[in-house]
């Protein structure tokens, strides 16, 4: 059942609020509107038509959280979504810049407007618009990870035809 429906997950129904939280808090925007269940809230993030995506605190941060709309862009299964190295989501050419924009988002709290290439696990590239990137902190400010979500993206071109 987790594989078709991951936002049933009990640590998926517990990380979304945070998500959520942390992201009102540094930005003082709503991704959505969280007056429901945990539960409610985290079917109604997997199911948001943008995407949202997150990592945690390994030395080589692993991406923990995918909405669909993030697992269909990437092309990837909630399992593998789930075992991919955050960095692999962008070519090797992105990443210094990738690096370098974490690093900011993990010094001041969230940047926004953010503008970059993406590829997914088939090859295609795609330039994502105006996503903001964010650090996952609870209300006692243990860390989590970064997310990241965005609602603007276009298909360059597949790397492999």
């Amino acid at each position: 059942m987790q594989a078709n429906f991951p936002w049933q997950n009990p640590e998926i129904v517990q990380h979304s609020p945070i998500l959520l939280d942390s992201f009102q808090r540094l930005t003082g925007k709503q991704l959505i509107e969280t007056t429901s269940s945990a539960l409610e809230i985290s079917q109604a993030l997997f199911k948001a038509n943008f995407i949202v995506v997150s990592h945690g605190v390994e030395s080589d941060p692993i991406l923990n959280y995918g909405n669909r709309a993030a697992l269909n862009l990437w092309q990837l299964s909630w399992e593998d979504f789930t075992r991919t190295p955050s960095r692999l989501t962008a070519e090797s050419i992105e990443r210094s810049e990738r690096d370098r924009l974490l690093a900011q988002a993990k010094q001041q709290g969230y940047i926004s407007n953010y503008c970059g290439i993406r590829i997914s696990s088939t090859g295609d590239r795609f330039y994502i618009e105006n996503a903001t990137i964010w650090n996952v902190v609870d209300e006692q400010n243990r860390n989590y990870g970064q997310a990241a979500t965005f609602s603007r993206w276009n298909l360059i071109q597949k790397l492999n035809p």
